[in-house]
Formats: structure tokens, C-alpha cells, sequence
């Protein structure tokens, strides 16, 4: 992935709007769009009931006409749809390798939009989303369709959908000591991470930050349970996290970074288990569901199938045209979906690695986050703004819901019982946690919530 430094920490957003170029009706009322911002010292003493509740947004509103985001729209000279109209004419797709996403259409599935298998339900800004790589939108995780979690500057979040109020879990901008000492472990003492990735399962939090750092969490538990910085490359931002049951039941912690390699560790003592070497840079990588493969994806064109207990390569997929920064598997262990900076994802059954299975194409950029419904049904396909796109599976991925919003996508996650979807948006002054609920046939709540 590219290396940028970060040391004056600013979160970074790369800004591609530009209400300049439109005049205000009021030049206090304009959306600050992706903004950057340094006051990160995060103090959340503040009562969250405090704010504005005005900010936020419900289904109910939304069907009475007010913008799921809270944009003033009827403030500004310009509609809504002028200004999308105006951004998909603007917006510039970042290439690692230029002309990637060239001359793709004709082999993506022709799809129909307009679907609407998950409704909008609450918009929330007393939780604000941000991302500190631009690459990077893995960092918001849902537990449960009444728990998320997710970065908010140097603290991680919860929130509760069911109490509609936001927590401080953790803030890494303060000195962080593991709360346990563990004998032989490379443990170390940390502060002012910048978290670039996130995982949340089975009641562990683990993040990885800019500068190589690990930190892995019990939520039930107070502290840390362990942190630790992975390498002492120059280039050594943790690109991506991941918590997962290997074939005999044992939980183990992978992590993924610039170096080039993928780490494991065993998540009960924290204790180093392994480490496989790849030949470039490793974006992403995630766990078959019977904890047997791991996909491998990197600043390669190329993505790998790996064996998680040796790293031994198996396969090779070969498609893409730039370099690959998220993956999902479906369920059923079969199907692996891929996101690439060329704006495609593609599905890859393992039982015929030889082509693509299909490509699905994003409205204007690359693919940077991507997941499974746990019963298969549904696949979220993020941009890196505007968009998330989910795929009725059932269909051969023909039939497609598209979410349509403005701001960075900081992570997407569906509730592990597929009846919530959240987005985290990141931007500075429309920052915040969508949420959309399952559409069921026939379901009375709908008509009245």
C-alpha cells in the first residue's frame, strides 16, 4: 500500500468536495465536507445527551423528507442531485497502477439497482467515524444489532443502537500498559496510536495502528490485555486485523502490515505462533470459515489462497489490474470475494480458480471494504465514498440495493444475525453511524417506526 508520513496527525481524508465551487444561500449554512481536523484529544466527559439531538436523523423523519445525513439541502442553490451529478463527474479514482480501472465495463455483471433489502432506520452524530489511512476502511465492527464499534480520533467507540447512546472504550492517545504481565512476550508500553484497523468477535477487540502497533482487548475486562509494536520497519503501518477459530477450536489474532508479512498469535496467551513472508506489501487478509485458508492480498494485480497453518501458497487468482485492499468469504467457505483499487470486486469459487466467477463494478471508486452476511444471503460492497452497494446473493449477485450518501466510508458491518447493517461515515462536520435494518415480507414495524 503507499506510504505516506502521518506525523502531525491529521486524519487522513482525501478531499474531493469542494462546496467552493457552489454559492451558498448562506455562507454559515454549507456542509463542511471531509475537512481536516486536529483536535484529537478526545475528552468525553461531555454528556452525550447534551448534544442536538437534532442532528440526528430517524426512519420516520427521513420518509417526512429530511436528508438521512441532516444536509440542508433546502439551505444551499444547488439539489441534492445536482451535487451528486457534479460529484460523479469530479471524483477521481486513486490508481496505484494508472488506467486500472479502464475498459471494465463490458465484462462486470449487469445488475439491477433499486432493490431495497435493507431500510434506512437512524442516523447518528453523537458518534463520529474517522479514518486514518486513506486505503484502510476496516474500522467499525458490529456485535450485535444493538452494538458497534467503531474509531472515533484516538478513542474506539461504542455505541448502542438500543439506547441510542455512545461510550469510550478505549483511548490510545493515552499511555497504554497492559494490564497483565505475560513472561516472554514481547509486551510493550504504548501512546498516541493512530488505529488504522479494527476487529471485534467473540468479545475481543483488536486494532492495529500506523506506526506497526498491536493491541488486542477483552471487552468484558478493564485495560488491555496486550499491546505490542509488530516490526521496526520504516514502513510498518498494520493494514489489517483479524480474529478467527482454527480447524481444532483455538482462537487465534492475525495481523497483516507493510512489511510485507502476516503474523499470528494465539489469543489466549498472546504467545507469537507464526510468521509467513509474502513478496509485496499485504493490504488484506482473511480466514476461510473453516479456519483452513487464508486469502492473501497485496500490492500485487495477483491475490494469493494460502494454507493458515503453514502459509504454504495453494492458489493464485489472476483478474485484477491494480492492488487489492479488501476480502470477504461467503459462509459456505466456497466463494471468496475480492475489492480492488481497478473499482471491481470479484467472486472466486475455490473448487475453479482458473477465471473469475463474476465481476461486480462500484459507481466511481475502488473497493475498500467488503462483507458476508452470515447466512450468505447478502453481500456489502464499499467505495471509498458516497457508495455501499449489497448484492442478493441468491439472485447470482444480479440484484443490487444501492446506499447512496456523501462522505468517506470508514467501515461497514452487518449485525452477526444479518438484521442490521451499519456504515460509518467519516467526515468532519456529517460524521457519523448510519444504520438500516433487514426488510422483511410483511413486516408490520416497518409501516409505523
Amino acid at each position: 500500500m503507499e506510504h505516506f508520513q502521518n506525523d502531525d496527525l491529521e486524519y487522513v481524508v482525501d478531499d474531493f468536495y469542494d462546496f467552493d465551487d457552489f454559492e451558498h444561500d448562506d455562507p454559515f449554512a454549507g456542509p463542511e465536507f471531509l475537512r481536516r481536523t486536529t483536535d484529537f484529544d478526545s475528552d468525553f466527559e461531555d454528556d452525550f445527551e447534551s448534544n442536538t439531538l437534532k442532528t440526528d436523523t430517524s426512519a420516520m423523519e427521513a420518509r417526512n423528507g429530511k436528508d438521512i445525513q441532516g444536509i440542508p439541502w433546502e439551505r444551499l442553490n444547488f439539489t441534492r442531485n445536482k451535487y451528486r451529478e457534479t460529484r460523479l463527474k469530479q471524483y477521481k479514482n486513486y490508481e496505484s497502477i494508472g488506467g486500472s480501472s479502464e475498459g471494465l465495463e463490458k465484462e462486470c455483471l449487469q445488475v439491477e439497482k433499486g432493490n431495497a433489502f435493507y431500510a434506512f432506520q437512524f442516523n447518528t452524530r453523537l458518534v463520529k467515524s474517522t479514518i486514518v489511512h486513506f486505503q484502510l476502511r476496516n474500522l467499525l465492527w458490529a456485535t450485535s444489532k444493538h452494538d458497534v464499534y467503531l474509531m472515533q480520533n484516538y478513542s474506539v467507540m461504542h455505541w448502542s443502537s438500543l439506547l441510542r447512546k455512545g461510550k469510550e472504550v478505549l483511548n490510545v492517545a493515552k499511555p497504554i500498559v497492559p494490564s497483565v504481565e505475560r513472561p516472554g512476550l514481547l509486551s510493550e508500553q504504548l501512546s498516541r496510536v493512530q488505529i488504522s484497523t479494527m476487529a471485534v468477535k467473540e468479545n475481543l477487540m483488536v486494532a492495529g495502528g500506523f506506526q506497526g502497533e498491536l493491541i488486542c482487548k477483552h471487552l468484558n475486562q478493564p485495560g488491555v490485555a496486550f499491546s505490542t509494536k509488530l516490526t521496526t520497519d520504516d514502513n510498518a503501518i498494520t493494514n489489517v486485523v483479524d480474529v478467527y477459530r482454527c480447524p481444532g477450536g483455538a482462537m487465534r489474532v492475525l495481523a497483516a502490515n507493510n512489511d510485507a508479512q502476516i503474523r499470528m498469535f494465539d489469543a489466549e496467551t498472546f504467545s507469537s505462533l507464526n510468521c509467513f513472508a509474502f513478496d509485496w506489501s499485504v493490504n488484506n487478509t482473511s480466514v476461510s470459515p473453516d479456519g483452513k485458508l487464508l486469502a492473501v492480498l497485496g500490492d500485487s494485480v495477483e491475490c494469493l489462497i494460502a494454507e493458515a497453518q503453514s502459509g504454504k501458497v495453494t492458489g493464485t487468482l489472476k483478474g485484477h489490474l491494480d492492488y487489492s485492499f479488501a476480502s470477504a468469504w461467503h459462509p459456505d467457505g466456497n466463494i471468496l470475494a475480492t475489492g480492488n483499487q481497478d473499482t471491481t470486486c470479484r467472486l472466486w469459487d475455490l473448487r475453479n480458480l482458473s477465471k473469475s466467477l463474476a465481476i461486480l463494478k462500484g459507481r466511481m471508486g475502488a473497493i475498500r471494504a467488503l462483507k458476508f452476511t452470515s447466512d450468505g444471503r447478502f453481500l456489502a460492497m464499499a467505495e471509498p465514498a458516497d457508495f455501499v452497494h449489497v448484492f442478493d446473493t441468491e439472485s447470482g449477485y444480479i440484484k443490487c440495493q444501492e446506499i447512496d450518501f456523501f462522505g468517506e466510508t470508514a467501515g461497514i458491518s452487518f449485525s452477526p444475525d444479518t438484521e442490521s447493517l451499519f456504515v460509518g461515515v467519516a467526515d468532519h462536520t456529517y460524521g457519523s453511524l448510519l444504520e438500516f435494518n433487514r426488510r422483511r415480507h410483511n413486516q408490520y414495524l416497518d409501516s409505523i417506526l
